[in-house]
């Protein structure tokens, strides 16, 4: 479905009702897993890249872009997740993408569990520039309301304790932990450990959202060779979900700066290549 029509039907309310029930008739059906996976990171790119994936004609297109079937609707069951996806035995390639996984603590071994052999992809930000718009993402909902250096200030209280819950499974979901998580979501390196211990370092295709801005046909068509799909220049590179909102103080920006290096430090040394961050 393209991208008007889409919005269309979701200011005439229609979208999510029609959603539902295709949902419950897919559920009958003998449908697919996916064979890759967008990890994240949240305000990183993923809803463009996706975008762009979705109109190469060896990808099959889900049924919506954010399933969060590994970190908010586990529960639900493999059944549920499996009519997102194509039909079992037919052509092409088939894709979740749902940001939240990367940060999620118990999202690595469940998705392991379903998905061992999955080419992952992840879309790393400049971690200060990712915690801004990731604050003014949430301003726009209405889900914040404190100014932006009062709510990283209160950000580990915030989650800490909904970090250890949903690791250990006490816990199911936690608003706080999703929606909150300004820095901790930019310590990349700690988050794509989780990962690595289960997936090997050739499943990992790893995105600069710098780069994808930059030159989006050719990461795309980086992403669509790790993927193992022909390149493409037949695709709409119209940038999704961007928003404008008001510039971040130069001090803050330098204290977070000052924070983020040696986070940023450690995962050119996991990832074996400078992020210019």
């Amino acid at each position: 479905m393209n991208s008007a029509m889409t919005r269309a039907l979701r200011l005439v309310g229609l979208l999510e009702a029609g959603r539902a029930a295709e949902l419950r008739l897919r559920m009958g059906q003998a449908r697919s897993l996916p064979d890759a996976v967008i990890i994240g990171a949240q305000k990183s790119g993923t809803s463009s890249l996706q975008g762009y994936l979705v109109q190469h004609p060896g990808v099959v297109p889900p049924l919506r872009k954010e399933m969060h079937y590994f970190d908010l609707n586990y529960a639900r069951g493999e059944a549920w997740y499996r009519a997102h996806f194509g039909r079992i035995g037919a052509a092409g390639l088939n894709i979740d993408a749902s940001p939240y996984y990367l940060f999620h603590p118990a999202v690595p071994a469940r998705m392991h569990a379903l998905l061992p052999a999955a080419r992952l992809i992840v879309l790393l930000r400049d971690p200060v520039r990712r915690a801004y718009s990731h604050y003014w993402h949430e301003r726009a909902r209405g889900r914040e309301t404190l100014e932006f250096e009062d709510a990283i200030a209160a950000e580990p209280a915030r989650i800490s304790v909904a970090d250890a819950g949903l690791a250990d499974g006490s816990i199911a979901r936690s608003s706080d932990h999703q929606y909150f998580s300004y820095l901790a979501r930019g310590r990349y390196a700690q988050q794509l450990e989780r990962w690595l211990a289960l997936y090997p370092r050739e499943r990992l295709h790893v995105v600069r959202f710098e780069d994808l801005v930059k030159e989006p046909l050719g990461q795309l068509n980086e992403t669509l060779a790790f993927l193992g799909l022909p390149a493409t220049n037949r695709v709409d590179l119209e940038a999704r979900n961007t928003r404008r909102y008001p510039p971040l103080s130069t001090a803050t920006a330098q204290r977070l700066r000052e924070y983020f290096e040696p986070h940023n430090r450690h995962l050119e040394r996991l990832l074996g290549r400078p992020l210019g961050w």
